[in-house]
């Protein structure tokens, strides 16, 4: 996340639920947001998250996603379409992603294992 801050082209997000554990890591050139508020239920919910931050600042150029498992569950229905929509979006929006997951790699599904 840091190294991006003198790399990036635009805004840099960093996104988690639990942003105080990383307040003191995070340079205070990118925005911290804490999803623990949010109620965030879905992997469609997470992507209309997603969305409306990036409708707010159109100078977003790279968005780190920690631990989306502890941000959604740990349930993978839905997590290959949302990847797939954050694709599109990452396309369409020129953005770069980052995502951690707590998952042995051995044990993801191949379309997990393409961004391992």
């Amino acid at each position: 996340v840091n190294d991006s801050v003198n790399t990036a082209d635009g805004d840099i997000v960093f996104i988690s639920s639990d942003t105080k554990r990383h307040m003191y890591d995070i340079s205070h050139r990118v925005r911290m947001v804490d999803t623990s508020g949010f109620a965030l239920k879905s992997y469609d919910e997470f992507y209309g998250f997603l969305c409306g931050l990036i409708s707010n600042n159109f100078d977003i150029s790279n968005i780190f996603i920690d631990s989306v498992f502890k941000i959604v569950g740990t349930e993978t229905d839905g997590l290959e379409k949302f990847f797939e929509d954050i694709e599109g979006l990452a396309k369409h929006y020129d953005l770069s992603f980052l995502f951690t997951i707590s998952m042995d790699t051995a044990d993801a599904p191949q379309y997990i294992k393409q961004y391992a």
